[in-house]
């Protein structure tokens, strides 16, 4: 089966979105990334800030509160329940952005959940990128962080990624068996791009 979508998950700071970019350049393919987002919002019906913020996390327990006591005022009452732009919502439109994306092709998906919403999709190589905890501090460091914020993102992000594929998906991040590959950056941007390509057959 000949491979048109990739998915690319990653750990925060290890370069992710640089090099889904990177290739997405390379091979002229669609990049679903910061347009993922803004699919998602148009969606939602609401701004990019309000999604980009929830996006692969799960609510935090006021806002899971706030919901409840919301949806519950309205029990009984013959007026539609009140919106909440929620992890719950986010993930629905996600899953349908990613699965339209994947239907056209030629297209690279940054995270999102999408290696486990097309695991059964034959024509998708699922990609899993990490580095060394310090490679990413200096990486996020290098693009203007001082460095008691990346180390607070580093050791956090991962966390909250991790808890939005288990509520999700019900297995632990990262879950080895859905990757074709998982590639340490540490080697570089290029080489990282090469190992993806290699996967691809030569046109």
């Amino acid at each position: 089966m000949m491979i048109r979508v990739i998915t690319i998950e990653r750990e925060y700071g290890c370069g992710g979105a640089r090099i889904a970019r990177s290739l997405s350049d390379r091979l002229g393919w669609k990049l679903w990334d910061e347009l993922l987002t803004e699919e998602v919002a148009r969606l939602a019906n609401c701004r990019q800030s309000q999604v980009r913020p929830r996006e692969e996390r799960i609510d935090p327990l006021y806002y899971r509160l706030l919901k409840s006591f919301a949806l519950g005022s309205h029990e009984g009452s013959p007026r539609t329940p009140v919106e909440m732009l929620d992890a719950d919502s986010i993930f629905r439109c996600s899953e349908k952005v990613v699965r339209q994306a994947a239907a056209a092709g030629d297209c690279i998906i940054v995270g999102r959940g999408s290696q486990h919403f097309l695991r059964d999709r034959d024509d998708t190589l699922r990609v899993f990128l990490y580095a060394p905890r310090e490679k990413k501090i200096e990486r996020l460091i290098s693009d203007g962080k001082k460095r008691s914020e990346a180390e607070t993102l580093v050791d956090t992000v991962d966390d909250e990624r991790g808890a939005f594929i288990k509520k999700y998906f019900h297995v632990d991040w990262p879950n080895r068996s859905v990757y074709h590959a998982m590639i340490n950056t540490a080697v570089g941007d290029e080489k990282v791009i090469q190992a993806i390509l290699s996967f691809l057959p030569e046109k």
